[in-house]
């Protein structure tokens, strides 16, 4: 959690920064922000089933098979950064296919091809992370992380504005301090990581050729739909920017400046959520599912102590968090319909809160594929429709920005309820889809006999 409050300050020093240097750049800030997210997402969704298997690893006591695990995830990640890097033409057209006026998308395209950059290292970084969490030494990428960060807060600043006696480069700036943040921290968890682990990369190369396409293609099966899952879902949040866009003007620039503060509560709750997914990992790998409930219980307490405070604040004294955004020279319409939607936001945050843990604590028993089939039911074939619905029959009409966040929580907590829902099934039954056995049958927690196996 401390490791992505870092990562949040960073953010919101970065839209704060776009918001204050124009209009152009709040505009477009949206848009290009959630697009290269979507992308960035995808690819580190896949990097990031890593921790699973490690963690399973580390709960057997495994350490070779812990390093082994580790090497893997990180020789995957090479591969998924270079054809992030490879689909750069394509990805800064993206903008092209809206109807935003020319001076934003322009201002987009320059984002993403730094989030393209900027995307790859932190393709590797998240695999390298991941082996830090799944052994459990989570400190390495707080610690890693609240330096690159620092970098990217500072730079950021500079690069933008052109203080420090840095160069005035507005939006290619915002792109240009975040890759640099990032690479810093890819230098220090190169620096961190221990002998085993430079051991279990030698054996995989040293397995040769034959071997590495099974490794690799049984790790993008599990993979390749975690990271369909997160790329959807930050997809979700991408269609919620050009979906409100179709409100008007005045609710495009409340929206962005309110998904803004909207990261405040639920971005730690994706630390806490991995910090579970570890506990969860460890516990599947020793085949010790009656640890995972109690596990799910802290998780959600703590989760529910942080959502309380800055609900607090997002209800009561909305204008106080709103003003670093820029509305304070904003027109009197788009300040009420961000203080409207922004008083509805503890909402979305609480559907989160369960929809990010659960969806967390079935990657660590391998169900990703139930994470991102109910994932594409919910938001796609549910919540997207929906929104979409309101939006058209509402053009124009920027009121409606605090239903459209109503209802797109309602979904979330849908999500949530689902996946949990999947989570009791695969405790009762002792299910690890990650390992090559399977468990014994095990006797649920209600008496109603033996549950067989699914």
């Amino acid at each position: 959690m401390f490791g992505m409050a870092g990562n949040l300050v960073m953010m919101l020093v970065d839209r704060i920064a776009l918001a204050r240097y124009s209009d152009a750049t709040l505009m477009a800030s949206g848009p290009a922000v959630f697009t290269g997210m979507t992308l960035i997402m995808f690819v580190t969704g896949i990097a990031g089933i890593t921790r699973s298997y490690v963690a399973q690893a580390h709960g057997r006591g495994d350490r070779d098979g812990t390093a082994d695990e580790g090497a893997v995830g990180v020789l995957l990640a090479l591969g998924l950064a270079a054809a992030l890097l490879l689909a750069t033409p394509l990805i800064v057209r993206i903008p092209e296919l809206s109807d935003r006026p020319a001076a934003s998308t322009a201002l987009e395209s320059v984002f993403l091809a730094w989030s393209v950059r900027f995307g790859a290292v932190m393709t590797v970084n998240t695999a390298l992370a991941s082996y830090f969490h799944g052994t459990r030494r989570t400190r390495v990428p707080m610690a890693v992380g609240l330096i690159g960060q620092g970098v990217g807060v500072i730079m950021d600043i500079g690069l933008v504005f052109g203080t420090f006696g840095l160069p005035e480069l507005g939006m290619r700036g915002s792109g240009i301090a975040t890759f640099l943040a990032v690479s810093v921290m890819l230098a220090g968890y190169l620096m961190c990581l221990p002998r085993s682990f430079h051991a279990g990369f030698a054996r995989l190369v040293a397995g040769g050729a034959r071997e590495l396409p099974a490794l690799i293609g049984r790790r993008l099966r599990k993979g390749a739909p975690a990271g369909g899952s997160s790329g959807l879902e930050e997809l979700g949040h991408t269609s919620f920017v050009w979906i409100t866009g179709l409100l008007g003007p005045v609710a495009l620039a409340a929206n962005n400046v309110a998904l803004s503060l909207n990261y405040v509560a639920i971005i730690p709750l994706i630390g806490l959520g991995v910090g579970c997914s570890v506990l969860t990992g460890n516990a599947v790998g020793e085949n010790q599912h009656a640890r995972v409930p109690p596990a799910l219980r802290a998780t959600l307490a703590v989760g529910f102590a942080y959502v309380l405070v800055i609900a607090f604040f997002q209800v009561f004294l909305p204008t106080l968090l709103l003003s670093p955004f820029g509305l304070d020279g904003a027109d009197a319409a788009t300040t009420d319909t961000a203080v409207g939607a922004s008083r509805v936001l503890w909402m979305y945050a609480v559907a989160f809160l369960f929809s990010m843990v659960g969806g967390a604590a079935l990657e660590s028993f391998g169900l990703t594929h139930f994470v991102l089939l109910t994932r594409i039911g919910v938001v796609w074939v549910l919540s997207v429709p929906t929104l979409l619905a309101l939006a058209l029959t509402h053009r124009g009409n920027s009121g409606v920005l605090t239903l459209i966040w109503a209802v797109s929580s309602l979904y979330e907590g849908v999500m949530g309820f689902v996946y949990f829902r999947r989570i009791r099934r695969a405790v009762a039954t002792g299910e690890n889809h990650l390992a090559g056995a399977e468990p014994a049958p095990e006797r649920n927690d209600e008496g109603e006999g033996e549950v067989q196996h699914v």
